[in-house]
């Protein structure tokens, strides 16, 4: 194998088109076979109802090339579980995990060349969607899907890797409703944090963090993750109906509790971050991105938690923990990767 001639260093969050993709479609109430495609562009009727009523989701994995040769994919049942989840949602039909695996191995294998150097920093995003494709103008699910699954060499989310950023709580508008589609995947979801995201962008701050929905007093996420905030050796994270369950944030806090820390995933009021020896966005793209500060414009509070505008202890060994697991030289003892190429 004859790795690509990229400057995997150079890489940003972007899109980097690879050779193959790998589809499946649902046709009278089954999964058909996988098919290898090179085409990157989708034959789709006007009328399919992914492209009018919302009805598509997707997930977000990585692979990681490690120092020991192999190409190691992180906790890809949780991702299959979390799309099963969201299907039930958006009335869609599940993709099994056999099947779901069974296409990352092949397009991660199929694109081998793509994988970045361990040396790096950078990895394989694989972007699994799901899409509705019935032609029909009225508000029903659609009966045929397309399940695929495209890989993209990528850099770190964030400009600066493991560094601290700042964010700004935005009230005045909601990334989902206290009922609505918050808890999946679902591509409205982005869109509707879009506004909110170039606000906090042109102030200045790397995100925005959103209160509840309901009453405007707890944390909720920001538009692409999760939030933590550490203190008395406790890890505490939102309990929401409105926030999309991070895979990540779920291995961090089995971390933490490995740590011997306490976890809590409950109800946090924005006066508590005052409280917060250190804070962090947890999510695939970015795993932590430790925050400096959060500022309430509408409030004129700053909530500060580094003083030094470095990452915080635990927020550093929580990340290099993860990282080192994600690249095989941390011991796996949950059983979250799984190696494609050996």
């Amino acid at each position: 194998m004859v790795m690509k001639d990229i400057d995997w260093s150079g890489l940003s969050f972007g899109y980097v088109p690879t050779d193959y993709n790998v589809r499946c479609c649902y046709n009278n109430g089954k999964w058909g076979e996988i098919e290898v495609c090179s085409d990157e562009y989708l034959k789709l009727h006007m009328a399919a109802t992914c492209l009018h009523y919302g009805q598509e989701a997707f997930e977000g994995l990585k692979a990681f090339r490690c120092p020991d040769g192999k190409v190691r994919v992180f906790r890809m049942d949780e991702n299959a579980a979390r799309l099963q989840s969201t299907c039930g949602g958006i009335m869609m039909p599940e993709v099994p995990t056999e099947l779901f695996c069974e296409m990352v191995k092949k397009v991660v294998r199929l694109n081998q060349e793509y994988i970045p150097t361990y040396e790096s920093g950078a990895s394989l995003y694989i972007r699994p969607l799901l899409i509705g494709t019935t032609a029909q103008v009225g508000v029903h699910p659609a009966t045929e899907y397309m399940f695929l699954i495209f890989v993209t060499p990528v850099g770190p989310y964030f400009k600066g890797g493991f560094s601290t950023n700042p964010y700004v709580i935005i009230r005045d508008y909601d990334r989902s409703a206290p009922l609505g589609t918050g808890v999946y995947k679902v591509g409205g979801n982005y869109a509707a944090s879009l506004k909110a995201n170039a606000i906090a962008h042109e102030k200045g701050y790397a995100c925005e963090f959103y209160l509840d929905a309901k009453e405007k007093k707890y944390m909720d996420e920001c538009g692409a993750a999760n939030f933590f905030g550490i203190k008395n050796n406790t890890y505490v994270t939102p309990k929401s109906t409105s926030i999309l369950p991070s895979i990540t944030n779920k291995s961090l806090m089995q971390l933490a509790r490995d740590y011997g820390m306490t976890v809590e995933q409950r109800q946090i009021r924005e006066e508590e971050l005052e409280t917060f020896e250190e804070a962090g966005a947890c999510g695939t793209a970015a795993v932590i991105s430790p925050i400096s500060y959060i500022d309430d414009l509408d409030t004129g509070k700053r909530y500060v938690f580094s003083k030094d505008g470095q990452p915080g202890p635990i927020s550093r060994k929580l990340y290099e923990h993860l990282r080192g697991i994600q690249y095989g030289t941390e011991e796996d003892r949950h059983g979250w990767t799984t190696v494609v190429i050996g």
